[in-house]
């Protein structure tokens, strides 16, 4: 009997535990979409908020372009594609010894560090955050690390960034280099110096300790921040009214480039690392987002030549060449052809209106000089009711809106005001027993 009761009791166990084994669900995959997708084609010479960089040999420039990256000969022609597909992947960067790019990516379905060759084969994670993501990453002297925006939040989802170090292995948890003042005031756009002794960020400026909207981009939302990794101090180095963002230290260490606000106009700045002086470069430019919360950067990407003669920068459509002596623009012409498979959005016939609805509130109400009756106006229109019950009667059978209705004083007629968006307003008087209507004004 105790074996046979024991027998049931384990054949019920294995049971509920074979039950209760979940279903594996298959594994998530942004390049592979289970919904609907279609090819489309892609032919352009010009693109939006594009961030790039320029080959160590100065030959080549890598930018992004909705969210594939491609490779163009600095003189201009047609763009190779190095990385496409359903996943975002931009913000492309050079290692100094041109083998590889650096760029942000969400393949695996969260903002990370990815590598690829030069050619844009070997593409790999290096890093495999989930909630703290990363992004505007550049290379360090050595070839061997990474310096990125890393995000973080508290009680609100604008967050706030730090700048990391990763090792270009991958599987590392990283290294903090700069604390964020707060949870909502940003910091980023990180850039190291040659040498690789500064670190150039950029920082919300403003009083904080909140991030705000109303912010004026004639003052100082964001500065420059220098961080010198030998002994860890941080100081201001460029800011002042209309902000600066978007650092870039020439290759030779004497200039610093980067964006500021003049007015309406946001306008490429040059910094003499010698005695201090600034002066306007370009003055076209697209519009920064100061005002916005910006993420991956309040100014995409630029990057000067290896000779430190050239800024190479996006602007309003296009991608230019700026001599820091002429200070003339060049256009460098580009021309991408490709297709992209996207996936169909999902969309679900919506009725924007019910022919019939509860009114929620009348208004105008007033009362016949009997007592007997009231009318108000519900939706545009104006109803009648016999109190104390009776049911809410429409006034006329007109399309135009009925606004304050008004009994005469011997309850038989009763005026009110309507409108017409062609015809206009007008005064009315209605005859409540046969509903007869005049128009008294127009």
């Amino acid at each position: 009997m105790i074996k046979n009761l024991f027998a049931f009791i384990l054949v019920i166990s294995f049971s509920s535990a074979f039950a209760q084994t979940p279903k594996e669900t298959p594994k998530w995959n942004i390049e592979k979409p289970s919904g609907p997708i279609k090819t489309i084609t892609i032919n352009t010479n010009e693109g939006t908020w594009m961030n790039l960089d320029v080959s160590p040999d100065g030959k080549e420039i890598v930018f992004d372009l909705l969210g594939d990256i491609y490779k163009l000969p600095i003189t201009g022609g047609k763009a190779t594609i190095l990385a496409s597909g359903l996943a975002w992947e931009v913000q492309p960067r050079f290692s100094p010894n041109g083998k590889y790019i650096s760029f942000t990516s969400d393949k695996e379905g969260a903002d990370n560090l990815w590598v690829m060759n030069a050619d844009g084969n070997g593409k790999r994670a290096i890093t495999k955050e989930n909630f703290r993501l990363l992004n505007n990453a550049v290379w360090a002297p050595d070839n061997q690390y990474l310096i990125a925006r890393k995000h973080f939040t508290g009680t609100r989802s604008l967050g706030a960034g730090e700048m990391w170090m990763y090792h270009i292995s991958g599987g590392t948890e990283g290294i903090q280099l700069t604390k964020r003042k707060n949870d909502q005031q940003d910091a980023g756009e990180p850039t190291i110096s040659a040498d690789g002794k500064y670190v150039y960020f950029s920082e919300d400026a403003t009083p904080g300790p909140f991030f705000q909207y109303n912010k004026d981009p004639n003052g100082e939302i964001y500065n420059i921040r220098q961080l010198n990794r030998e002994n860890g101090e941080v100081k201001t180095v460029a800011g002042g009214q209309g902000g600066a963002f978007r650092p870039q230290i020439s290759p030779d260490g004497k200039y610093l480039a980067f964006v500021k606000r003049v007015r309406l106009k946001s306008v490429l700045f040059l910094q003499d690392q010698a005695t201090g002086e600034e002066w306007p470069l370009y003055d076209d430019l697209s519009h920064d987002q100061q005002e916005a919360w910006a993420i991956f950067g309040v100014y995409p990407n630029f990057a000067w030549t290896p000779d430190a003669k050239n800024i190479i920068i996006y602007a309003k459509g296009k991608i230019h060449q700026l001599n820091i002596e002429t200070q003339n623009a060049t256009e460098i012409p580009f021309e991408v052809n490709a297709t992209q498979q996207i996936s169909e959005a999902l969309r679900f016939e919506q009725r924007v209106f019910k022919d019939e609805f509860d009114v929620k509130m009348i208004r105008q109400l007033t009362t016949s000089p009997d007592g007997k009756k009231v009318a108000f106006n519900a939706a545009g229109y104006i109803y009648v009711k016999d109190l104390p019950n009776g049911n809410p009667e429409r006034l006329t059978k007109g399309i135009d809106f009925e606004f304050e209705p008004e009994f005469s004083p011997d309850g038989k007629s009763l005026i009110y005001v309507s409108w017409n968006d062609e015809n206009k307003g007008s005064i009315n008087k209605i005859e409540l027993k046969n509903g007869k209507v005049s128009k008294l004004t127009s």
